[in-house]
């Protein structure tokens, strides 16, 4: 019988112990993920770019709401912006927070379910 070898870390986790400002920052974030209607923004946004319209319709808020909610996910550097002619399209700013809102979204999803967890 073989022994496997650890399976290394991927290569963009960042494996430094976290200093009282990363701590701060992180903290910031799942602030701003506290929010159910900024939580399903950033999810429709982890699949692709949209504008305030589409993602309006897509998590049954006004686009006034939308609006505001993507100012303060903007303000915070979570999601950034492309113009085309009259549209602005919002996109997230990184994979980290695709992945960080996709694994909360599946935790969540297993805790509703009752799913098994897994790693």
């Amino acid at each position: 019988m073989r022994v496997s070898e650890p399976v290394p870390a991927a290569t963009s986790a960042h494996l430094r112990a976290p200093d009282d400002a990363r701590l701060t920052e992180a903290a910031s974030v799942f602030a701003m993920l506290s929010d159910a209607t900024r939580l399903h923004l950033l999810w429709l946004l982890a699949q692709d770019e949209a504008d305030v319209g589409s993602l309006a319709e897509q998590c049954s808020a006004s686009r006034t709401a939308v609006s505001q909610h993507l100012a303060k996910l903007r303000l915070a550097g979570l999601v950034e912006t492309r113009r085309e002619g009259r549209h602005v399209f919002y996109r997230l700013g990184d994979g980290h927070l695709r992945r960080l809102v996709t694994e909360a979204l599946s935790h969540a999803d297993h805790r509703v379910s009752g799913e098994a967890p897994h790693d």
